[in-house]
């Protein structure tokens, strides 16, 4: 027979069982996404007109859509329209909104047409070789690397204590990988070092991702085509999935395009 008892004006058969504690869903991750160039600043130019400013807002467009698709993640843009925002305030909004992770999206031009392929830079105050070097003078803008490098060093010290060399660097890798994997061409020696301004926040794990060379036909053709900037955005997703160590659900990933 069951025990009847009163308790506050509700009714109970026997001992009411303990309500199990629900645990809290974990934060989405916040990944600012920065468009390099903009506004009065196209950056690199291809041999037919194209312009840098709009090939990576495009791609930046398409991956904040893939990583809003599950609700994992959250995006901000340090530009979300054709404007020129400074080095620095991109830093600062990233910074600002408590970004978990930051990618900076270009596409350069090279002396050499020949040249092409993807790669990915992270901070160092030393270049990996003369053409990273150049590549983060150019990046850097008005920016001069007199005015670069104590930033650079201090910001390392910084960047070290904290574990963030190490975290930018994981995520350099990944995203190599992911290209890899992707089909995408990415360049000899695709991880590089250099003195990036943009790269310069030490609580973010970031890196640099050229997607390709405007300079070669090529690439130009390739960036410009809609599922090119599709398949770039799916493995730079992916790899910021395998950093977090999230699970790439088979039904929301096509299969990898072939390389180009």
């Amino acid at each position: 027979m069951y025990r009847r008892t009163i308790i506050a004006g509700a009714f109970v058969l026997g001992a009411a069982p303990a309500l199990a504690k629900t645990a809290p869903l974990p934060r989405p991750r916040l990944i600012a996404l920065d468009p390099g160039h903009g506004g009065s600043d196209p950056g690199a130019l291809g041999l037919g007109g194209t312009q840098e400013k709009n090939v990576v807002m495009a791609v930046a467009r398409e991956l904040q859509k893939q990583l809003l698709v599950q609700n994992r993640f959250r995006v901000t843009l340090t530009r979300s329209t054709d404007t020129l925002v400074p080095l620095r305030e991109r830093v600062a909004r990233a910074q600002d909104a408590k970004a978990d992770l930051f990618l900076s999206l270009h596409a350069d031009s090279h002396p050499e047409p020949h040249i092409r392929g993807a790669s990915v830079y992270t901070l160092s105050e030393q270049a990996t070789d003369r053409e990273a070097a150049a590549l983060a003078q150019r990046e850097n803008g008005g920016v001069t690397r007199a005015q670069v490098s104590p930033g650079v060093a201090q910001t390392l010290v910084s960047m070290t204590q904290r574990g963030t060399v190490n975290a930018s660097n994981r995520l350099a890798t990944t995203v190599v990988q992911s290209f890899g994997r992707s089909g995408i061409r990415l360049l000899p020696h695709s991880h590089r070092e250099a003195g990036f301004a943009v790269l310069t926040a030490p609580d973010i794990p970031a890196v640099l991702v050229e997607l390709g060379y405007l300079s070669n036909p090529h690439d130009e053709k390739l960036l410009t085509v809609p599922q090119h900037q599709v398949a770039l955005a799916r493995a730079l997703r992916g790899s910021i999935e395998t950093y977090f160590g999230a699970a790439v659900s088979p039904a929301t990933t096509p299969a990898p395009s072939r390389k180009a």
